[in-house]
């Protein structure tokens, strides 16, 4: 799916074996990161090439374009929307097992 995205890149054998480096298991690491994270495929690559560090991102200065900006703005904007919806169904489903208490079985704590 990464290849297919125009992720990451791997070498072929001559039997069409795929064969991978030890810094894409790196990429792999930062792009699943990224992906968990909320950012799409399509930003991932604008930005991916620009990544320097696999535990870290180091955006270099050419990545800053005004579209790439504008696209992270609504990016953030959409994921700030998802925890907002999601902080919502937690308390939901809290408020919910606080009121049919032991009934439910035991309920585990969250931290917030």
């Amino acid at each position: 799916y990464y290849e297919e995205q125009s992720l990451l890149h791997p070498e072929r054998g001559g039997n069409g074996y795929r064969s991978y480096r030890e810094s894409d298991v790196h990429l792999v690491q930062q792009i699943r990161g990224l992906l968990d994270s909320g950012l799409t495929t399509e930003i991932i690559r604008r930005i991916l090439p620009f990544l320097d560090r696999p535990e870290e991102i180091h955006v270099h200065p050419e990545c800053l374009t005004p579209e790439t900006a504008e696209l992270m703005r609504r990016e953030a904007d959409r994921i700030h929307q998802r925890i907002t919806c999601l902080a919502r169904n937690r308390d939901a489903i809290l408020a919910y097992l606080a009121a049919v208490g032991p009934a439910a079985g035991p309920a585990r704590q969250t931290v917030r």
